[in-house]
């Protein structure tokens, strides 16, 4: 028992912070990035609200209620990280980040769904050959919440630094680190397979 929970957390623990799921990275990079340390609040909520869609996401999978082309999933996961990037050019230093339950929040449950159908087709025979799925299921979602606040400490800590110590302006930092995340995204949704 003790064996499969630390499995499972591991599992969703390396979903998120292995080099391979770099789209994944991107994507935190920019929701975590308008944010200081003082804002723990609203950055822990926004990545449960996007665990929370992709635990759903998993659930639906693996019971045989969706099922969504790999093609499809493939092009809308780096269609979110540049929707996100967008969002972020275009309001930062603006007081849009800190309204109450508004875009940012629904629109992170959405990507949520869409990052975990992505990674749904991956975990599905793991989560079938467990006694309990929806334990399983619920053990990958504890990983995949720790592995996000480990990229998100990590991007709010570096933002931190180039803030203070290096003087770049919040705004200037924001529109220059979502615009080389748009710029990683664009040659992907380009290439999708979706268009060949």
């Amino acid at each position: 028992m003790i064996d499969n929970f630390i499995s499972n957390l591991q599992h969703g623990i390396y979903h998120v912070v292995h080099i391979n799921a770099y789209e994944h990275i991107l994507f935190l990079i920019v929701l975590s990035l308008p944010y200081f340390f003082k804002d723990w609040k609203r950055i822990l909520l926004l990545i449960t609200i996007f665990t929370v869609g992709h635990c759903l996401s998993l659930s639906l999978v693996t019971y045989n209620i969706v099922s969504l082309n790999i093609r499809v999933t493939s092009f809308l996961i780096p269609l979110t990280i540049l929707i996100v990037s967008l969002f972020n050019i275009f309001t930062s230093g603006k007081k849009t980040h800190q309204s109450k339950f508004g875009f940012l929040f629904f629109i992170t449950l959405f990507f949520g769904l869409i990052h975990g159908l992505g990674f749904a087709n991956e975990l599905k025979s793991l989560i079938s050959a467990s006694e309990n799925k929806l334990l399983a299921i619920l053990e990958i979602a504890l990983g995949i919440e720790i592995g996000q606040l480990i990229i998100a400490f990590i991007v709010i800590f570096l933002s931190f630094i180039c803030q203070t110590i290096f003087r770049f302006s919040r705004r200037d930092w924001i529109m220059v680190i979502s615009a080389i995340v748009l710029g990683s995204v664009l040659p992907i949704l380009i290439t999708n397979e979706l268009f060949s």
